[in-house]
């Protein structure tokens, strides 16, 4: 199931062409039953079957929990809360555009 993930992860920041926009070193890894973005060896992206996260500043965070247009992230249903991630379910029923920014913002935290 990380293949899937892996995939999905690779394929988004390809089309976003990141790469160009982030000056940082960037690796896409798997982890658990998904993948992750690191940034400088830091993690601030996951995609995994709970959806996609990004380690945002911490004002952002709530306010996407509180307009519920993002959820807290848990890896497990009974896991403990991430702390600094908003959680996107569902994020391929989105346009990749609609990402881009997050992707950006994490790449400024690291």
């Amino acid at each position: 199931m990380a293949k899937e993930y892996f995939e999905k992860l690779s394929s988004l920041v390809e089309k976003l062409n990141l790469t160009k926009e982030i000056s940082s070193e960037i690796e896409i890894k798997h982890f658990f039953s998904g993948a992750a973005l690191y940034i400088n060896k830091s993690i601030c992206v996951s995609w995994s079957p709970v959806g996609l996260a990004f380690k945002l500043p911490d004002k952002e965070v709530s306010k996407l929990l509180n307009t519920g247009k993002a959820k807290s992230l848990k890896y497990f249903p009974k896991g403990h809360v991430k702390k600094g991630y908003a959680l996107f379910e569902n994020p391929a029923d989105k346009a990749p555009s609609t990402w881009k920014k997050y992707f950006l913002k994490s790449a400024q935290i690291i």
